[in-house]
């Protein structure tokens, strides 16, 4: 008989609960346990005053690389103006100085917060990695702030509960504030990208039946599923099959599914392959039904995929709480970035109220370790990262992509756009009111299959892929 359950034996009472007497089963149960024993280590390590130096180290230098993209700029800033000068400058500015002056005393004196109860969704992937993981380790209680992880079928649902105001923030893909704000497929709302979630981290996963077919030129007539049109995975695949000369919208069919139907839809033959989010890729790794053709990293290193984010008017009217949900966010940013903690955090987050995977795949996930379906275990410790920079030099590429693929007509203030949605230029805007020198540039260069992108040549870059759809 089972381990688990004994149905005829009339000594024992036929319990179809896990004997702790909650509603979930014996796996279940054994996940929850570790996952709680990991949350306890990785609280403890959050706790010595090597990881609050650690933190507040990274957190600041992730600001003050926010002002100063290059690095050259931020010495001569700092050698003209002096370093007093340079840090009441930069603790002047908004979420900047205020996320750093408050987050001493958040949760310490009343009323520093004007909300404490807050709703934020997330879809159930590593990408949330940082913003989920805050939860259990209590990044969020350690802000003065009370808040509910809620996870969310899908990105439209995600996109109709901010522009309702049912989530106070959320988990986005990086181009979604972008496309809300524009009011491209929804009604125009003002949305802020805070904090970049996770860089790299995705995959094109093909079905194994393809696996003797690995070059895109023979692609044409395949079925792909992406998680959204609004979405890094949809620029970067039709990008990858265009530079085979394959047109996205014509040679092949791009359907959207939510990320936790990819698996299932390769299994049954539905699609031929997806770009899609982690785990889902090494998933189907697991479930034997597919096998990783392509880890994103190899089309664009360091590329931005999830985004921390939340409205305009939020920020706005809850400055101070932004500036803890900021700081919340950052520091869990700053212990998943260190390789030695990926492990136990791929405990705390497999359970079922978090991404409901089974921890060995999360695992292959975080630390880079893992099985490629193709017999092959990969070693890329950079598979999946949390750098948390938006830089607009990111979201102006998205435009361009969505200016390419038809999402866009008409002409396009790409830096206006970048500038208002990617919360960087605040910072100069700050700067200048206080009469100091404003850092040259938040727009660092990027290499996408080779080619270099020049946000100062966004125009022309758009229109300079023989494969669009541009009218």
């Amino acid at each position: 008989m089972s381990d688990y359950f004994s149905p005829y034996d009339a000594d024992k009472p036929l319990m179809l609960k896990c004997s702790c007497g909650k509603d979930h089963t014996v796996a279940d149960h054994h996940a929850a346990v570790a996952a709680d024993s990991a949350a306890i280590e990785l609280r403890r390590r959050s706790q010595t005053s090597e990881f609050e130096a650690y933190s507040n180290a990274f957190i600041e230098a992730t600001l003050v690389k926010a002002l100063f993209p290059q690095d050259e700029v931020r010495r001569r800033f700092l050698r003209a103006v002096g370093k007093g000068t340079a840090m009441a400058a930069i603790a002047s500015v908004l979420p900047v100085g205020t996320m750093q002056a408050l987050a001493q005393d958040a949760g310490k004196k009343p009323g520093t917060l004007e909300k404490t109860n807050l709703k934020i969704g997330f879809i159930p992937i590593t990408c949330a990695t940082p913003l989920i993981m805050a939860h259990p380790l209590g990044f969020y209680k350690q802000q003065g702030l009370n808040v509910e992880v809620t996870k969310t079928a899908g990105w439209a649902l995600i996109r109709d509960k901010m522009i309702n105001k049912e989530y106070d923030a959320t988990h986005f893909l990086s181009p979604m504030p972008l496309a809300i704000s524009m009011g491209l497929g929804s009604n125009a709302t003002p949305m802020n990208v805070a904090t970049i979630q996770n860089i790299n981290g995705q995959a094109i996963t093909m079905a194994l039946k393809h696996k003797d077919n690995r070059d895109p030129k023979n692609w044409k007539g395949f079925k792909f599923a992406i998680p959204f049109e609004f979405s890094m995975h949809n620029f970067l695949l039709r990008y990858y099959l265009a530079e085979a000369g394959l047109n996205p919208d014509t040679d092949v069919q791009l359907r959207v599914v939510p990320p936790a139907e990819m698996v299932a839809n390769l299994r049954a033959g539905n699609i031929d392959g997806f770009l899609g989010p982690d785990p889902f890729n090494q998933r189907a790794v697991y479930e034997e039904v597919g096998f990783i053709h392509l880890l994103t990293k190899d089309i664009w290193n360091g590329h931005p995929c999830c985004a921390f984010g939340t409205s305009t008017e939020f920020i706005q009217k809850n400055p101070n709480t932004f500036a803890a949900l900021y700081r919340s966010v950052l520091t869990a940013a700053a212990m998943a970035r260190d390789p030695k903690n990926r492990e136990l955090i791929a405990k705390v987050i497999a359970p079922a109220q978090y991404l409901n995977q089974p921890e060995a795949v999360i695992n292959q996930v975080l630390t880079g370790k893992f099985a490629d379906g193709l017999g092959q275990i990969k070693n890329v410790p950079d598979r999946a990262d949390f750098d948390p920079m938006p830089w607009q030099s990111m979201a102006v590429w998205m435009l361009t992509q969505m200016k390419r693929w038809g999402y866009v007509k008409g002409e396009v203030n790409y830096k206006q756009i970048a500038e208002k949605v990617f919360l960087i230029t605040d910072a100069k805007k700050y700067m200048k009111e206080l009469g100091q020198p404003v850092p040259e540039g938040a727009y660092p260069k990027f290499k996408i299959m080779g080619k270099e992108f020049d946000a100062a040549k966004a125009d022309a870059y758009a229109k300079g892929f023989a494969i669009n759809k541009m009218s």
